[in-house]
């Protein structure tokens, strides 16, 4: 198992490189997350819904996505609830409190079969844990850090972010917290993003070694632009670019940061492309230089399309699209371009009026819809997403965006896809009509593939690890042959 001194400290990306590493040397391996909490989430070809970091690693390991590589799924609704899905079906919206002090517990038996079944059918199941595993205040119910690892009697290594600072400190403390029992498993340490003169770091690891009596397995490099389909942090994204531009003019891509965003993975594919510039943004005036806004997906249809009136965000909107120049709306940005949203099932607001700006109206049902389309378009081009929402939308006029599905309306379209931006040839002629709709010099790069770009990232990935990581540790962890490690004991403050 892979566990971190922090969130965004490395977990997902190192145990996405080792199901690569691992998948390239022949062996059999799945990953694995108990519990994940994140509003990226992808569905799988059974219909199940997941956390879209486990279905990168599964692509890593190169093996198809299931339900048990993420049994138990939490979706912020608010600061203090969430949907709580279990084995790929929402099952209710559960209260912080609720969940951690009672809900919790009772799903440690599912995490444990799906652990098994793996582990049944693959040589090797690579685990990642979640935050951090000294969250002492969560221990007693925890089902996916130590109290997974217990359970399970999985060997589990730390991570740490060096380019963040504090990491000796991180990797001591979190030991340091740790029962006998937990510390008992904890077999080693790995330091992400380090950049500088190794000289001077090895002075610090020899130290850290001598106070833990655990190694370090390897020192990760920091590269910009390897994260893989990051669980919510955006930052990951707005450092994805395509490089210089192409032509004269760059195509300015502005999208609405929404405070329950949800998949905004549905924009790498825009990113990578060259002569792209994509941002975030959270106020009006982010949006004045845009050539395509792009309302994404969110976990809060109803409460974000409140926040982007609160905040005049609607406005600019409605004058983007009233000067002809182009808008995205995707699943719940989808939802709020349209005449109305009736939802008695995520806010119980009832009936919201839209933006006004396709001819559509959304109704929530209480039970999600998850699928896999496809479609051939008219020329014979295969396009692939995914659906992942409750409000079933109904289109009054306007054309469809892609073959049957979706809204258009001259510059402005919408789509419940995720994913859709993905197919490459869909989404150069999509750029292309916004260049064209913006008056832009704008020349796209022929043969951008989304696919081939992923597949490289998981590729270096895997070089990392074959490169920096002490292989025969890392192997005797896997065969079972690591020794236990001494207990770290701080009495009032001072090691025992």
């Amino acid at each position: 198992m892979v566990t971190g001194t922090s969130s965004d400290a490395g977990k997902s990306i190192l145990v996405a490189g080792l199901c690569r590493w691992l998948a390239r040397e022949g062996v059999s391996v799945a990953p694995f997350k108990a519990q994940n909490m994140s509003l990226n989430s992808f569905v799988t070809q059974a219909g199940a819904e997941i956390g879209r970091a486990q279905a990168a690693q599964a692509m890593a390991a190169r093996v198809e996505p299931e339900a048990v590589m993420n049994p138990v799924l939490l979706k912020p609704g608010s600061d203090t609830s969430s949907q709580l899905i279990v084995l790929g079906r929402a099952v209710g919206e559960h209260e912080a409190a609720r969940y951690w002090g009672d809900v919790q517990g009772r799903l440690r038996a599912v995490v444990l079969e799906a652990f098994g079944e793996l582990a049944g059918r693959f040589d090797v199941v690579i685990c990642e844990g979640a935050g951090s595993p000294a969250e002492i205040n969560l221990r007693a119910s925890d089902i996916v850090n130590m109290g997974f690892a217990r359970a399970a009697n999985v060997p589990t290594v730390l991570v740490g972010d060096i380019d963040r600072g504090g990491v000796f400190a991180g990797f001591v403390g979190t030991l340091a917290l740790l029962d006998e029992a937990d510390q008992a498993l904890l077999a080693g340490f790995v330091v992400n993003k380090f950049r500088g003169d190794r000289a001077l770091l090895e002075p610090g690891l020899e130290m850290l070694t001598e106070l833990t009596g655990r190694p370090v397995l390897g020192v990760l490099p920091y590269v910009p632009g390897l994260g893989v389909d990051a669980e919510d942090s955006i930052d990951r994204a707005l450092l994805l670019s395509g490089g210089a531009p192409l032509g004269e003019d760059v195509l300015r891509i502005n999208v609405v940061a929404f405070p329950r965003m949800s998949n905004h993975t549905d924009l790498d594919a825009l990113a990578v492309e060259p002569g792209v510039v994509l941002r975030f943004v959270t106020e009006p005036g982010g949006l004045r230089d845009a050539d395509l806004i792009v309302l994404p997906g969110t976990r809060a249809s109803v409460h974000d399309l409140a926040w982007l009136r609160a905040r005049g965000l609607d406005e600019a909107v409605r004058a983007h699209a009233a000067s002809g120049r182009p808008v995205l709306g995707i699943c719940g940005g989808y939802q709020m371009l349209g005449t109305g949203i009736a939802d008695d099932v995520e806010s119980r607001a009832g009936s919201v009026p839209g933006l006004g700006l396709l001819p559509i109206r959304t109704v929530f049902g209480p039970d999600k819809v998850l699928g896999r389309p496809s479609r051939t378009l008219a020329d014979g081009t295969v396009v692939h997403g995914y659906e992942i929402h409750h409000g079933r939308i109904s289109r009054q006029g306007g054309e469809p965006f892609v073959a049957d599905e979706g809204c258009r309306v001259g510059a402005v379209a919408g789509t419940v896809w995720h994913g859709l931006l993905e197919n490459d040839a869909f989404r150069r002629e999509y750029l292309r009509s916004v260049a064209t709709a913006c008056g832009r010099r704008f020349v796209l790069a022929p043969h951008t593939c989304f696919a081939a770009i992923r597949e490289a990232k998981l590729d270096r990935l895997a070089d990392l690890v074959a490169q920096e990581l002490d292989r025969d540790a890392v192997w005797a962890l896997l065969d079972g042959r690591a020794r236990s490690a001494p207990v770290l004991r701080l009495v009032r403050g001072h090691r025992q």
